[in-house]
């Protein structure tokens, strides 16, 4: 069970207009609800990256008028989470088991989040670190975060190879 996810092959289908990329964007958020409060906007998404923006809106400000820290962290797990859904074999799944992040700077622009993940092998149940790195319009670093994800094989799945050379 080796190949592309059909998570990328669907991404690489439809990134190649805006309309196509804002789709994508609203079926990621349609299956996960939550997300859909940040307005997600997909800019990149390939094995072992992510990259993922946020506009400035009010649903997303704070008392003071920045963005809200909470707003980031759920733009941090977004990206985490698809980083690893395209990285990882199509035999496992995963599932987020922590963060640790830290608020650098407030944000009064939108933001983009950049995800990654570089783990070429994949043989067991393991839990591993996606490292996600916030901007704001400068190019200022706002938040830096590492999600915890636990990679598991999927249950009647075969065990994935020892090397992953079928990566695009």
């Amino acid at each position: 069970m080796t190949g592309v996810s059909p998570t990328l092959a669907k991404w690489q289908r439809m990134a190649g207009s805006g309309f196509g990329r804002w789709l994508f964007a609203r079926a990621v958020s349609r299956r996960a609800p939550y997300f859909a409060t940040i307005s997600p906007r997909i800019l990149e998404l390939r094995p072992g990256l992510c990259r993922v923006s946020m506009p400035k809106r009010r649903r997303v400000e704070n008392h003071i008028g920045t963005v809200h820290a909470l707003a980031m962290g759920n733009l941090v797990e977004l990206a985490a989470g698809l980083a690893t859904e395209v990285t990882i074999p199509v035999s496992m799944r995963w599932i987020p088991r922590g963060m640790t992040i830290e608020y650098l700077k407030k944000a009064a622009t939108g933001v983009t989040a950049t995800a990654r993940l570089d783990k070429p092998t994949w043989s067991s149940a393991e839990n591993t670190g996606v490292l996600v790195s916030v901007h704001d319009a400068a190019g200022v670093e706002v938040v830096r975060a590492v999600v915890t994800m636990y990679v598991s094989t999927r249950q009647g799945a075969r065990e994935p190879p020892q090397a992953s050379s079928a990566r695009p």
